[in-house]
């Protein structure tokens, strides 16, 4: 582990600028405010740890779906992007049996790294987060001990950008480095983490979120076996585009939306066990539309329509990631805006029933097809009901689009993101 004066002069260097260029992006704004936050992090831990004389960083990325709109849980293929968006922590091992991880703005985690139970009191909490990874880590016959962090987050909680799968791939990738020898893949470390929150959390998803949060880059995977999905960076410089990417986060309350989630998966699901199997992926969409007779018999109206919408976001995204191979980007932008009425026709994932009166992820889309119509692209960004869209959004609009979007949701609710090429990483120094 590096002594902090030489993190610090690391991130003053050449080579420390051209790291956080690969990252983050090498405009000067960009290089500077991120080199403070380096240091600043440097600061914070050892105010909150003065006992270590040496120290590691590691940063773990949000992500931005891009294709395949609850594709993931039915065996299906997506589309996705780590973002530069990301959480960084200082961390050194402290040769006890607890972890203990201090985040900016919130009681610091602890969790004893021999008391792996779920605990009902911690889910939807970081503590249960790190508690369910180190359950797996030792689980799976793998090596965990105590550490200290300090960490501080980009990562908009609520925004669609997975601060949950940021926060849980960082921790595992803690795990892996500091008692593993780095020896486990992306792809594994994300199957922890999705454990971590299916299990502790309290959250249903599927591996999306982890496994580009670990990976990093322009992805597509096929989960058509869970146990060993498939996944492939794209060779797309997405800077060259002439496009920015947006997230606008229309302010949405996910309080309570966690049934929204599972009644999703469930209906999907529901379908392909009326049929006989059970996930959508072992159908094609020709036997669901032959059958929609037998199936309102077995199966909600909603249920049909969602199982629809799958089919039609799994061909896309395999039409994506041509176009984007081709460098079609137009073609690429009209199966973004096709996705994104299917979500809303189909999935329907842009509003809660419970909350009709609340549709700020049906005004953003509005909002956004009145301004962009014939330039952009537009859709729902993540699990929906509300939260966040996505928007490709031409860099000459940029200026007059975000002042719009601002203007209806508030300063800072349009969150201009880069792709990074990198996962979940340790700084090498």
């Amino acid at each position: 582990m590096p002594a902090p004066k030489q993190l610090s002069d690391y991130l003053e260097s050449s080579e420390g600028k051209s790291y956080l260029a690969h990252l983050y992006g090498n405009s000067p704004e960009a290089l500077a405010s991120q080199t403070k936050r380096y240091q600043s992090l440097l600061k914070g831990f050892a105010i909150a740890f003065p006992q270590h004389t040496d120290m590691d960083i590691f940063s773990s990325p949000g992500r931005s779906e891009v294709g395949g709109n609850h594709t993931d849980h039915n065996a299906g293929r997506i589309l996705a992007a780590a973002v530069d968006l990301d959480i960084i922590a200082a961390v050194a091992r402290n040769n006890s049996d607890l972890i203990v991880v201090h985040s900016e703005g919130y009681s610091p985690a602890i969790v004893n790294i021999h008391q792996t139970g779920v605990v009902e009191e911690e889910k939807y909490s970081a503590t249960s987060l790190v508690r369910g990874v180190c359950a797996r880590f030792q689980q799976l016959g793998l090596s965990v001990g105590g550490f200290d962090a300090v960490a501080t987050s980009k990562v908009p909680k609520g925004s669609g950008l997975s601060s949950s799968a940021a926060y849980e791939v960082l921790i595992a990738t803690i795990l892996n480095h500091l008692f593993n020898a780095g020896k486990l893949d992306p792809v594994l470390v994300a199957q922890i983490s999705q454990y971590a929150e299916n299990q502790y959390f309290g959250k249903p998803c599927g591996l999306m979120d982890q496994t580009t949060c670990s990976v990093g880059g322009f992805v597509t995977i096929d989960f058509n076996d869970f146990n060993h999905p498939v996944v492939r960076k794209l060779d797309y410089d997405f800077a060259t585009s002439g496009y920015s990417m947006v997230i606008v986060d229309t302010a949405g309350d996910h309080a309570d939306l966690n049934d929204e989630y599972e009644a999703l998966e469930y209906e999907m699901k529901s379908v392909a066990r009326a049929l006989g199997g059970q996930v959508l992926r072992e159908f094609s969409m020709q036997k669901v539309l032959e059958n929609v007779h037998y199936l309102r018999e077995r199966v909600s109206d909603r249920a049909i329509l969602r199982a629809i919408h799958f089919y039609g976001d799994d061909q896309r995204v395999v039409d994506q990631v041509r176009a984007l191979e081709a460098n079609q980007f137009e073609r690429f932008l009209q199966l973004v805006i096709e996705s994104g009425e299917s979500s809303w026709l189909y999935c329907q994932n842009c509003y809660s029933p419970k909350s009709l009166h609340r549709q700020g992820i049906s005004i953003a889309l509005m909002v956004s097809e009145a301004l962009l119509k014939g330039r952009g692209a537009w859709r729902v960004h993540g699990g929906g009901f509300a939260g966040t869209i996505q928007v490709f959004v031409p860099n000459d609009l940029l200026k007059a689009y975000l002042e719009q979007i601002e203007r209806i949701f508030g300063h800072g609710s349009g969150h201009i993101v880069l792709i990074r090429p990198e996962g979940s990483i340790r700084m090498a120094v």
